[in-house]
């Protein structure tokens, strides 16, 4: 285990920060700023795609991809955030997988609350299943609010008759909008991200006044995961969302879903988008990989330029 590194990490990401609540466009410049600093790894290339109707990265190995698609939630609260800022988790999934990934660009609160993400989730998983993908051959994965809406997705296709994707991985998922885990206060001073009045500010924007004890908002709590497919939860013990993952994965166990919950100590939230400098991120990237490997199955060998024309634009870029 490196101490060290993360004590580096944590040191780093406790810089001062202005106090009082931000503006939208203060936290998404903060943001942008910060997932600037992560490492993208080499060897995958980028092109512009549409997803439904909503835009998204086609990240792909710069080789023949294996046959397997990763939809890709990015985190931010619901607020702030991109596939562009999210470079470093899907881009590592890529690398480590062999498999494509489509980071969908959803819409944001608070200009889009709830539950506009959510029908951003369910219209790309579909737009995947009308281009022919099989549903074995497609996993859903985010971090952090992207997480939660691995799940939420989840619970509208199911809703919407659609069949579940083959597997989930969440990277310190948000799923308790009702903020009643115990970590909330445990772990509060610890988490050099998070305080309980910091995700209210953002969590306010999202649910526009809607009552946060519903399904889709805080499935971890609410949530019949009846059906749902094997899951992967990683969190951080430095992170007062911890209760999410944990009481998620006592939840899908009841339900009988298989799952398996991951928890690195002494990490902050979404330790995962370190890596390159933190080996805990690089090996609980090598965990994620390993079980999405084991979960997709596809009848193809690779994706056809057939199969992708009606998802992707005709600018590429390498990086």
């Amino acid at each position: 285990m490196s101490r060290q590194q993360r004590a580096e990490i944590d040191a780093m990401v406790r810089q001062p920060r202005p106090e009082g609540p931000r503006s939208v466009e203060e936290l998404r410049a903060g943001f942008r700023a910060m997932m600037a600093e992560m490492i993208v790894p080499a060897g995958i290339r980028t092109r512009t795609a549409t997803l439904g109707d909503r835009p998204a990265l086609l990240v792909e190995p710069a080789g023949t991809p294996t046959a397997g698609t990763i939809l890709y939630f990015h985190g931010g609260s619901y607020v702030v955030g991109s596939p562009e800022t999210a470079m470093s988790l899907t881009g590592n999934l890529v690398t480590r997988t062999g498999f494509r990934a489509f980071s969908l660009d959803y819409r944001l609160a608070p200009e889009h609350p709830f539950p506009a993400a959510i029908e951003d989730g369910l219209s790309a998983y579909r737009a995947l299943l009308d281009s022919g993908e099989d549903p074995s051959a497609i996993a859903f994965a985010g971090d952090s609010a992207g997480g939660g809406l691995t799940a939420a997705t989840c619970l509208a296709a199911r809703g919407a008759g659609l069949p579940m994707p083959a597997a989930i991985v969440a990277f310190s998922p948000g799923l308790d909008m009702t903020r009643t885990g115990g970590s909330m206060d445990s772990k509060a001073g610890i988490d050099p991200f998070f305080t309980r009045e910091g995700l209210e500010h953002t969590g306010a924007m999202y649910l526009a006044g809607q009552d946060p004890h519903q399904p889709m908002l805080s499935p971890a709590v609410r949530a019949d995961l009846t059906g749902f497919p094997p899951m992967l939860l990683q969190a951080g013990t430095n992170e007062i969302l911890l209760d999410d993952s944990t009481r998620m994965a006592a939840r899908a166990r009841e339900a009988g879903v298989d799952v398996i919950l991951d928890v690195t100590a002494d990490v902050p939230h979404v330790f995962q988008a370190f890596a390159g400098v933190l080996d805990e991120a690089d090996e609980a990237l090598e965990r994620a990989a390993l079980f999405l490997r084991q979960r997709i199955r596809s009848k193809g060998t690779a994706h056809t330029p057939d199969c992708l024309a009606s998802l992707v634009r005709a600018s590429e870029t390498q990086v």
